[in-house]
């Protein structure tokens, strides 16, 4: 399990307590979905992923608009590195695509997780 500081436990922590519109309606949908174990605001190394699996190495960040201004692309481009040298593969969702497209966006993560899985299995 990827593990995280006692700065980024703090900060998910708090995460958990406020999290956006889009965030709490893909949780919803993740929990407990297809029998994988999903955890919400997990804390990874100096990180806080939205949504993390790990059986299928699987963070999937859910995106709103800030993340295409100033810096943030630049932050995110460097964690997303940082979580594929750890083998994890970052999945991006737009929080307006959540809102609209809720059952699509959980079909696709589902189709990564099972894709992943599967490539474990046979790597």
């Amino acid at each position: 399990m990827l593990k995280g500081n006692g700065r980024s436990y703090r900060r998910a922590k708090r995460l958990r307590r406020e999290m956006t519109l889009p965030e709490v309606l893909l949780w919803q949908q993740l929990r407990g979905r297809d029998g994988e174990k999903w955890r919400k605001q997990h804390p990874a190394g100096p990180y806080v992923l939205d949504f993390y699996c790990d059986a299928a190495r699987l963070c999937v960040e859910v995106d709103g608009e800030i993340h295409a201004r100033g810096t943030a692309p630049a932050a995110d481009a460097r964690r997303d590195a940082w979580l594929a040298v750890q083998g994890v593969a970052t999945m991006r969702v737009r929080a307006a695509e959540v809102l609209n497209n809720l059952a699509g966006v959980a079909v696709w993560i589902g189709a990564v997780v099972a894709e992943r899985r599967r490539d474990s299995r046979d790597g």
